[in-house]
């Protein structure tokens, strides 16, 4: 390991970690964007001191930062990345019972208990995938199916005790119809891309922004808006989680997460829909709490994991990889993982209760505002993002994206299978019937 400044390593430690703070709360401003732009940056960094190391060092603290914190604007403004789409609506489920504080609370327990599992997870899935990620790789296609034949497969609806005969027949048919839907919109999106023209270029625009915000957050924005939903004054209680499903859902996430973080092409939101498979629907509230550990320990263990798969298999699986990898001189050493995991560990225990202090001042601020107006507030300005940093291809993108991820409410099936905005075109792709 080439010689390093304590005194550097935490300054970087620090500027990564405040910045894993504004790109975890502002939504849209991806972490990807800001680690390419550092790369960018890095000549005039360098003037300063800054080292390529410390500048792979501010990356690494910023992306782990940033899985903490980007709940908070999922869980109490609809405004999801494609990493924590999924968590929008349990998240939002506690915050309408008054218990958004708890869930911010579970989703910190989540990724920091997803830390401890990834560092235990590190040695043996390092040697495994060494092995058998080639094997692993060719066969994704056929892995992403089952995945989707379980998902509509396990699909009940709201099923009752009198139900008509076949009824969950029908509620498999409103799954598959969803993942069709934003399947075929997935696939319309990454082909006709290259339409979208940004008034505000900052970094390289992505479709995904448009997609998930409108299938996970403003469809969620919507509904509330017409159904007049109210916002009860938010509480703190106790957790009613029992210690031994917060374990498992810790688990399910962490190994949901740190398995994709190795495959070529496939992003943690299709661990998450791992990890909600993985989870039992015996207890509804139970499951939705469970869902959101789950879900925080996939996207932070996907971060720690995407950075042991750089240095195992020489692969980048993420925006924030390929800029460290690009900054890192070839042939890095053990002694540097060593650091990156210490860095880890350190922005971690910050961040788990960074992300508690501003999700309890977020939820009291919450229970002050007019929440019909602050959806109405918050569904202008995911529109206006979607036209200044995609232009109106994202937003025509994004209009189309609300209106389906606002069928499964009514069609009372899981969100989950508007998955399909990432899953069907990533089937094609493995079986090389469509080029990313």
């Amino acid at each position: 390991m080439p010689e390093t400044s304590l005194y550097l390593v935490l300054i970087s430690v620090l500027f990564g970690f405040l910045l894993g703070i504004i790109t975890g709360l502002t939504p849209g401003l991806h972490v990807n964007n800001v680690a390419l732009l550092l790369v960018a940056f890095s000549p005039v960094l360098l003037e300063h001191g800054f080292a390529p190391l410390y500048i792979a060092i501010i990356i690494v603290a910023n992306a782990i930062a940033h899985t903490f914190l980007d709940f908070i604007p999922s869980i109490f403004l609809g405004a999801p990345e494609a990493d924590t789409a999924l968590a929008v609506l349990p998240g939002h489920q506690l915050l309408l019972e008054g218990k958004g504080v708890e869930a911010i609370r579970l989703s910190a327990i989540g990724s920091a208990g997803s830390v401890i599992v990834a560092l235990l997870l590190v040695l043996p899935l390092g040697i495994l995938f060494q092995n058998v990620y080639g094997i692993i790789s060719q066969h994704m296609g056929w892995i992403l199916l089952f995945i989707v034949i379980i998902m509509i497969w396990t699909e009940r609806g709201e099923m009752v005790e009198d139900s008509f005969t076949g009824a969950h027949f029908r509620y498999k048919g409103c799954a598959v119809l969803i993942f069709l839907l934003s399947g075929l919109l997935g696939l319309l999106s990454f082909t006709k891309g290259f339409l979208m023209a940004p008034i505000i270029v900052f970094g390289e625009p992505s479709v995904l922004f448009p997609l998930f915000s409108g299938l996970f957050g403003a469809s969620m924005l919507l509904i509330s808006l017409l159904t007049q939903t109210e916002v009860p004054d938010q509480i703190r209680t106790e957790f009613k989680l029992s210690k031994e499903k917060i374990v498992r859902g810790v688990f399910t996430g962490s190994l949901a997460g740190s398995l994709v973080s190795w495959l070529p092409g496939v992003s943690s939101a299709v661990a998450t829909v791992i990890a909600r498979l993985a989870i039992r629907e015996d207890h509804e509230e139970d499951s939705t709490r469970e869902f959101i550990v789950a879900v925080s320990g996939v996207n932070t263990a996907n971060a720690i994991f995407s950075l042991v798969a750089l240095y195992v298999i020489q692969r980048a699986r993420s925006g924030a990889m390929v800029a460290v990898n690009s900054t890192l001189p070839a042939g890095w050493d053990l002694s540097i993982v060593v650091l990156f995991l210490t860095v880890i560990v350190g922005v971690s225990i910050a961040s788990y209760f960074i992300t508690i202090l501003i999700g309890d001042h977020a939820s009291q601020a919450l229970s002050h505002l007019n929440y019909p107006r602050l959806c109405a507030m918050v569904l202008i300005g995911l529109g206006t993002m979607a036209i200044l940093f995609t232009g109106l291809f994202g937003m025509a993108i994004f209009a189309v994206a609300t209106l389906i991820g606002a069928l499964p409410s009514y069609l009372k099936v899981k969100k989950t299978h508007a998955m399909g905005v990432l899953l069907f075109p990533l089937i094609l792709y493995f079986f090389g019937l469509f080029v990313w």
